[in-house]
């Protein structure tokens, strides 16, 4: 399995409206990127505000997916004005 965590740094001008990125843009996510599942983590001590992980069942399922990300992409800006991290992860244990 294919874990790709999009993660929003906190700072003290970043702004993060999880309400928004919870239920608007990860529907968005959802219908046009296609992961098997997701999941999101609401940072409470550290350096992200806010990570978004998404599961794909392989590595062509996640490439797929990722090119059809442009709406999710020009979604961002309604919900934050950090600029993300992109990890790309093979998941080896579970």
């Amino acid at each position: 399995m294919i874990k790709v965590s999009v993660m929003y740094p906190s700072g003290d001008d970043a702004t993060f409206d999880m309400d928004y990125y919870k239920t608007k843009h990860m529907e968005i996510v959802d219908r046009t990127i296609k992961p098997a599942k997701w999941d999101i983590e609401s940072g409470i001590n550290g350096p992200y505000i806010a990570v978004g992980n998404l599961y794909f069942e392989s590595m062509e399922a996640m490439q797929a997916g990722m090119g059809s990300a442009g709406e999710a992409l020009a979604d961002v800006p309604n919900f934050t004005n950090a600029e993300s991290a992109v990890q790309v992860s093979e998941i080896v244990n579970s």
